[in-house]
C-alpha cells in the first residue's frame, strides 16, 4: 500500500510541475512587464521635464545665508 501511495504522489507532483505556463504565456508576461517599465519611464521623464520647466519659470532668486565671521580676540 505504501508503494502505491508513493507512486501516486510522484505521479501527482510530476503532473503539477508539467502544467507550467506555455511559451505564449511567457512572452505575453514579458511584454506586459516591458510595457509597464516603458510607461513608468515615460511618466518619470514627463515629471522631470515638468520640474525643469517649473524651475526655469521660477523668477525668485534664492539667496544663501552666510554665517557671520567669528569676532577677533
Amino acid at each position: 500500500m505504501r508503494k502505491v501511495l508513493f507512486i501516486a504522489l510522484i505521479a501527482g507532483l510530476t503532473s503539477l510541475t508539467s502544467c507550467g505556463p506555455s511559451a505564449d504565456e511567457k512572452a505575453a508576461e514579458a511584454k506586459r512587464v516591458q510595457d509597464s517599465t516603458d510607461a513608468a519611464d515615460a511618466a518619470m521623464k514627463a515629471a522631470e521635464e515638468a520640474a525643469m520647466a517649473a524651475m526655469a519659470a521660477d523668477t525668485t532668486v534664492a539667496v544663501d545665508t552666510v554665517a557671520a565671521p567669528a569676532p577677533a580676540n
